[in-house]
């Protein structure tokens, strides 16, 4: 087999279906009967094989499978679509906000998908179709991959919610500068994923329109169905986003006013002082004339006077209501 080609197979109508290898490849996908291919988008070979085995699909089709940066969308070409969409990341040591695109070629008896990362809907499609168990025709495919794509998005959502409940509860708890990671985490991670899932909600929602001949009433129901979730996650990946917000103005308004206690405290001390080292500072210069110098008594004196005047500062303070 081709180093690009990662696994083909002929459908068998019946939830199977049969891998195909080599020349095998091309002859089934020019048939009636559905055949599957799927990809590696980073081999070199990857394209030069599209552009001799499938020349009838127009390059318009070639060029926006193999793009380097893509965004989900959905463009239907006669009874054909051009469909992308994106997956959470799960791949080792990856970030799931980062989330992993497949880009597809779908019409009533050929499929061709792309990918540049591992996707692991288009895995568990081919186990599906090992088992016996695997989709019938073109637009069983296509419901059963947005059905697993956003099956794997549920816990991670679930996840980012979780870190914001855990943020405001340490919010509530003890307010600190340290919250402001934490908050900007989950705002960039929410950020993330809604920059691919609402075109993703738009595309499938086209997606379920569309005048397709390989598109029934059944499959219609379904993607109407994962309409509806990935409209929920956008608008739960909004709240999220707008809590992290909230949060983020209640922190800011805490640590604030706790500055302006502090700054407050060193207001009223520094005010409680400026006349204590005024005089200090008065009966402290060397020139003559200083009184009390043949008193012994005289330091005792002036530190009464210095209490004096403190408990009399305090007192006019609590008058004024400054403290």
């Amino acid at each position: 087999m081709n180093d690009a080609i990662i696994f083909a197979y002929d459908f068998d109508g019946k939830g199977g279906g049969k891998p195909l290898e080599g020349a095998a490849i091309s002859k089934k996908l020019s048939d009636k009967q559905l055949a599957w291919v799927h990809l590696d988008a980073t081999h070199a070979e990857t394209k030069p094989w599209l552009e001799k085995e499938i020349a009838y699909l127009d390059p318009f089709i070639i060029d926006a499978l193999l793009a380097d940066e893509t965004r989900p969308r959905m463009t239907q070409i006669n009874d054909g679509v051009l469909l992308i969409l994106r997956g959470v990341n799960l791949n080792e040591n990856a970030d799931p906000e980062d989330m992993v695109s497949i880009r597809l070629w779908v019409d009533s008896h050929r499929i061709i998908s792309i990918r540049r990362r591992k996707v692991r809907a288009a895995q568990d499609i081919r186990q599906r179709l090992e088992e016996g168990t695997g989709p019938k025709d073109a637009g069983q495919f296509i419901s059963m991959l947005v059905s697993r794509l956003f099956d794997r998005i549920q816990p991670v959502l679930t996840a980012l919610d979780e870190s914001t409940d855990i943020v405001e509860e340490n919010l509530l708890e003890d307010a600190s500068t340290s919250l402001r990671e934490a908050i900007v985490d989950v705002r960039k991670k929410a950020i993330l994923f809604r920059r691919y899932m609402a075109p993703q909600r738009d595309a499938i929602g086209q997606l379920r329109m569309a005048e397709l001949s390989w598109l029934d009433d059944y499959h219609r129901r379904h993607l109407q169905e994962n309409y509806n979730l990935v409209t929920r996650y956008v608008e739960d990946l909004d709240t999220i986003r707008e809590r992290a917000q909230i949060v983020k103005d209640e922190l800011a308004n805490i640590l604030a006013d706790k500055l302006n206690h502090n700054m407050y405290v060193l207001s009223v001390i520094a005010a409680i002082f400026l006349p204590l080292g005024f005089l200090t500072g008065l009966l402290g210069i060397n020139v003559g004339g200083i009184p009390g110098t043949d008193n012994h008594n005289a330091f005792f004196i002036f530190c009464g006077i210095l209490t004096a005047l403190v408990i009399a500062q305090i007192f006019f303070f609590k008058k004024l209501k400054w403290f």
